[in-house]
């Protein structure tokens, strides 16, 4: 909720947060098979992956154990 919260306050909702769907294609698995597997709605997925939505601190660690990947291979760093 924080950091839901924290992305708001500096309008930063509209911006690319997370590179899933570039994960997902790298890692020849589909949204539907995502969703399956973190037993999320496919349109839930689906959301994280347009950056429409972001996925909760604890859904992006399942994500990265479900992909075999590093949790900082799924956001995009900012330079500042």
């Amino acid at each position: 909720m924080y950091i839901y919260f924290t992305l708001c306050t500096f309008g930063m909702m509209d911006k690319k947060l997370n590179r899933l769907k570039e994960i997902l294609v790298r890692e020849e698995v589909s949204q539907k098979d995502l969703a399956a597997k973190l037993e999320k709605n496919v349109h839930t997925v689906s959301n994280w992956c347009i950056n429409k939505s972001q996925p909760h601190l604890k859904d992006l660690y399942r994500i990265a154990e479900v992909l075999d990947v590093e949790v900082c291979e799924l956001l995009i760093l900012r330079k500042d």
